[in-house]
């Protein structure tokens, strides 16, 4: 029999990375994904998927260099395994390019991604405005497909999917043993969570079989990354906007940007638009603490405020969610583990 009930709040790809790593490990656990929204209407749902990061300030660069790195190979080893079309990992070759030299020419993922290194004259020349470049192979994680690859893999290690809105921790309290917030954006109203803020992101799709290389501008804001069936082309980072709704004038702004890096695409078919509200924190929360809930102390496990780059690092941080799972079983009173 199962003895320590676990619930994952969220099913996004930090919610359902986390409940798989749970379950797969921790056989004696009874996991439960809990969440209002599941695929196709999550935050993760509508992510570019390219595989590299930013720095955060105040986490040390050892830990996010160990997420970078095991987010990589376990997506790696799946892009060249045979579930790779049903996933939707893919490996992509590009380049990012600069207006101007960055301080930092060798980033600290650089040594994870393929075959990383500064982009020559020539392959320059296609952008004349750019006077640096970097070029490498990284994956690209289509989240509508891998998130339900993910939540097939859940319920294959035992895990149980629940839909339902939740309004406070307190409803969980008498239900489990431990909780697992994976709940993004909802952090703030959950947990109270005052540091967690929306940044409004929309990209298109379109159809542009043609172009086979990821390029991405040095600010961010501008890319263009080819996927299995389509073409996403970004984007906007717009802090504290709550709106859900298609803005035709970023639809405008994001078309005639990346045609001038890329001239075809003004001959693209536009699919579909596509808006989602990034997460977002100064640095990610992962750690764990006791919560007082109805009359008793309940440990809580934190995995959230990824902002922009949930799918980089969601298997990474999700084993260190688990390793702190695993301190606080290793911390329950026997009779909760029998």
């Amino acid at each position: 029999m199962k003895s320590v009930k676990v619930v994952v709040v969220g099913a996004g790809v930090i919610g359902f990375s986390t409940a798989v790593c749970i379950a797969e490990a921790l056989p004696f656990c009874s996991v439960t994904l809990l969440a209002e929204k599941f695929s196709p209407d999550t935050t993760s749902d509508g992510a570019a998927g390219l595989l590299f990061a930013a720095k955060f300030p105040d986490i040390p660069l050892e830990r996010q260099r160990r997420w970078f790195k095991d987010s990589f190979d376990h997506l790696l080893a799946i892009a060249q395994s045979q579930h790779s079309p049903e996933a939707g990992v893919m490996l992509s070759s590009g380049w990012q390019i600069f207006k101007e030299e960055p301080a930092d020419k060798k980033p600290f993922w650089s040594d994870f991604v393929i075959g990383f290194r500064p982009m020559t004259d020539r392959e320059l020349n296609q952008f004349p405005d750019r006077k640096f470049g970097q070029a490498f192979t990284t994956i690209k994680c289509e989240c509508s497909s891998y998130l339900l690859w993910l939540e097939k893999r859940f319920r294959k290690a035992g895990g149980q999917v629940q839909q339902r809105k939740l309004n406070s921790l307190q409803e969980l309290s008498n239900s489990y043993d431990i909780i697992v917030n994976c709940s993004g954006l909802g952090s703030k109203l959950l947990v109270g969570d005052t540091q967690v803020y929306p940044v409004r992101g929309q990209v298109l799709k379109v159809e542009a079989p043609w172009l086979q290389h990821f390029i991405r501008d040095g600010d961010g804001m501008t890319y263009i990354y080819p996927g299995i069936h389509s073409v996403t082309v970004g984007g906007t980072r717009q802090e504290g906007d709550w709106r859900l709704q298609v803005d035709e004038g970023d639809t405008k702004s994001i078309l005639e940007r990346c045609s001038r890096l890329v001239p075809s695409l003004s001959k693209a078919k536009v699919l579909s638009a596509w808006v989602g509200l990034r997460p977002s924190r100064r640095n990610p929360r992962v750690e764990r603490e006791l919560v007082q809930l109805q009359g008793h102390r309940v440990p809580v496990v934190h995995n959230y405020g990824h902002g922009a780059w949930g799918v980089t690092l969601a298997w990474g941080t999700a084993l260190d969610a688990l390793g702190l799972v695993k301190q606080c079983l290793h911390e329950m009173p026997l009779q909760a583990k029998l």
